[in-house]
């Protein structure tokens, strides 16, 4: 089960997962509640999202539930894994302790409580404390076990194709590039990726007078205000906006290194892609995610979140100390082999098998 195959880390997750299970032997049935097929996957695509558009009244809802179940048992599923958000209470109970008849694997993709569970900590604790649940990172497994006394929770990282990126990563770009840039990619969402401070550090650090820009990729909700707030703080002219890229890897490639300035995370995919191509990372240190992968010094520089000087000061180092910058390149590639699609899919096939000898 998906939210959709498109426009998203959780969801580029999924699609990657279809394949490495798929790898590993298993049979693959895909659900997806949104019809956004964006990312390749393997498997039987279940779109309920076309349906969705179709009806989207509380009985269309009910009959999409209804088919769920129908589906699950036609195709004689053995386990379900659930990539989903689950913040709405009635679905939840709905799908858990009805149209869910067989093992489930709750996967957790953010630190942020209402981003993944609904509001209510006895109902959270009542439908998960006893299922089996994934993290896809140390600090969510750990917070959301003390949480909700979940019983059967373990961290398995989000799992990355590595050789395929750098594949990507050689494309050519079409479109006027500045000559020296550093690089955010990721949803336009403020509240989530927390853009002004990135603006704020970029004006900060100065490094438009050694003739740096920052590029940014992506679309979301927020791209007026952000767009709107560099001509406020008068450096419109050292911001590119290139929009929603769906191959980012070429520019990543050639940018000094990538930002995220995120509020909260789960797992930030975009830092372990970002050093599988030897670009070193910049990050503050938010919930959750970043400090699990960057060491600092070592492949990129970990800084205090909600700081524009500190952050600043951390773009103006990678500029000026070439020794720094150099080190943390040198180590970027081999720091993020650990979650390669074949060490990840180690953990999963090892969980499953637990599960099926269970059964």
């Amino acid at each position: 089960m998906a939210s959709s195959l498109g426009k998203g880390g959780a969801e580029r997750s999924s699609a990657l997962l279809s394949e490495m299970l798929f790898d590993l032997g298993y049979e693959i049935f895909i659900v997806t509640v949104l019809d956004d097929i964006e990312y390749s996957y393997k498997g039987q695509l279940f779109n309920l999202g076309v349906l969705k558009k179709q009806n989207n009244t509380f009985l269309g809802r009910l009959g999409r539930l209804k088919k769920i179940k129908s589906f699950l048992k036609t195709n004689n599923i053995d386990i379900i894994i659930d990539n989903r958000t689950r913040v709405q209470t009635y679905r939840e109970i709905i799908l858990t302790k009805i149209i869910y008849s067989v093992t489930t694997i709750y996967v957790i993709h953010n630190f942020n409580t209402s981003k993944t569970f609904t509001s209510y900590n006895w109902i959270n604790k009542w439908l998960y404390k006893n299922e089996y649940m994934t993290a896809v990172s140390k600090a969510a497994a750990e917070k959301f076990k003390n949480k909700y006394a979940l019983k059967q929770i373990s961290t398995i990282y989000n799992g990355f194709d590595f050789e395929n990126i750098k594949l990507l990563a050689n494309e050519e770009i079409k479109t006027d590039l500045p000559e020296k840039f550093i690089i955010f990619f990721g949803r336009i969402d403020d509240y989530h990726k927390n853009l002004k401070l990135l603006i704020e550090g970029f004006k900060l650090s100065n490094l438009s007078s050694k003739k740096f820009k920052l590029l940014i990729l992506g679309d979301g909700p927020d791209l007026e205000m952000i767009k709107a707030y560099t001509e406020a703080l008068k450096i419109k002219k050292h911001v590119v906006f290139k929009g929603f890229i769906s191959n980012p890897y070429p520019y990543v490639k050639r940018a000094r290194f990538m930002v995220l300035t995120s509020r909260f995370e789960g797992f930030p995919m975009v830092i372990p892609e970002s050093l599988s191509l030897g670009i070193p990372v910049v990050s503050v240190n938010c919930e959750s995610g970043p400090k699990e992968v960057i060491i600092n010094g070592y492949n990129g520089l970990l800084v205090e979140n909600y700081n524009p000087q500190e952050l600043a000061n951390a773009f103006s180092s990678l500029v000026l100390n070439d020794d720094l910058y150099n080190n943390c390149s040198k180590n970027a590639a081999k720091s993020v082999e650990k979650f390669s699609i074949e060490a990840i899919s180690r953990f999963w096939e090892k969980l499953l098998n637990k599960i099926i000898n269970n059964i």
